[in-house]
């Protein structure tokens, strides 16, 4: 019981940080019905950002106290993810939103690509470490018979937390604010929507730049928990974030939460209780299995073509 507690905690933590990496995949979806591969690697980009900075704070400039030097580290991030998400949308999307569906797609990947590669040639291909910053956490139960401590670590506490916290304002922010009624409106109906007075360029650059500041949170969380970060987190973060949009239904905010949950959940559990060589598996079966009886996924609407 002990140890399923234990790895229940692990899969929410991770499934938070893949849950923040889908929203963005989702929104831009949601609004202009294309997956923005390059988004993963915006993630890999706030992590390497988030790292530099937190360097830069604590051994360059002297600073020690730590939420001071971890707000400027996020902020510092966001803006420049943010700068990144807003280029991707200028040169590989606007240009080409009135071609073919594929053409922003290989732009996208294309982006990927010089983006991994340029880490890689600035940085290095070994793993970046930080050593723990946030240690401690809160001693849940255990167990008598099998010696298996169940613990809720401060960092875990902190992602969980900063996770609901997100996704409450996000809601809000879609359901309850003009910029989220330009959204909803450039979901239905971009070209209705513009004739209605929305700036739907405007729109759609706010869109990629909201989500890649949501990458950079997931990026400072990751390397806060786990401490190693490379140029390819990016690429495994990005393909299992699309697979947890695609899980809970691609185009619904809800529905990347739950679907990273799930995910997270999935390997942890899987890693835990088979065999770790076959968590990606078992992630992708699942996903099969659920779009075979559910083609929207678990919260997505169906797709109402208009004529």
């Amino acid at each position: 019981m002990e140890y399923f507690v234990q790895q229940l905690i692990n899969g929410l933590t991770l499934g938070s940080i893949y849950g923040l990496i889908a929203i963005g995949y989702t929104m831009v979806y949601g609004i202009i019905g294309m997956i923005n591969f390059a988004h993963g690697d915006v993630f890999m980009i706030g992590a390497f950002i988030a790292l530099a900075m937190f360097l830069i704070l604590t051994t360059v400039l002297g600073f020690a106290f730590l939420p001071v030097v971890l707000l400027i580290v996020l902020i510092v991030a966001m803006f420049f993810t943010s700068a990144w998400g807003w280029t991707v949308e200028r040169l590989a999307y606007r240009p080409l939103r009135g071609s073919f569906r594929l053409a922003p797609l290989i732009t996208a990947i294309g982006m990927s690509i010089v983006l991994q590669n340029f880490v890689q040639i600035t940085q290095g291909a070994r793993v970046k470490p930080l050593p723990p910053q946030i240690q401690g956490g809160i001693t849940l139960m255990e167990g008598s018979a099998t010696g298996i401590v169940v613990q809720l670590s401060y960092m875990q506490i902190i992602i969980i937390l900063t996770t609901v916290a997100l996704m409450a304002g996000f809601t809000l922010l879609i359901t309850r604010t003009p910029l989220g009624r330009a959204q909803r409106a450039c979901e239905q109906d971009r070209k209705m929507a513009a004739l209605l007075g929305i700036n739907v360029d405007r729109t759609i650059s706010l869109t990629f730049v909201m989500g890649a500041a949501l990458a950079a949170v997931a990026g400072l969380m990751f390397v806060l928990l786990y401490g190693v970060i490379d140029f390819y987190i990016g690429f495994l973060a990005g393909v299992k974030a699309f697979t947890a949009a695609v899980l809970g239904g691609i185009g619904s905010l809800p529905g990347a939460m739950l679907g990273g949950l799930l995910i997270g959940l999935i390997e942890v559990f899987w890693s835990g209780y088979f065999s770790v060589e076959y968590k990606d598996v078992a992630a992708f079966s699942i996903l099969a299995i659920v779009l075979i009886f559910l083609p929207s996924g678990l919260l997505g609407q169906p797709e109402v073509e208009k004529v």
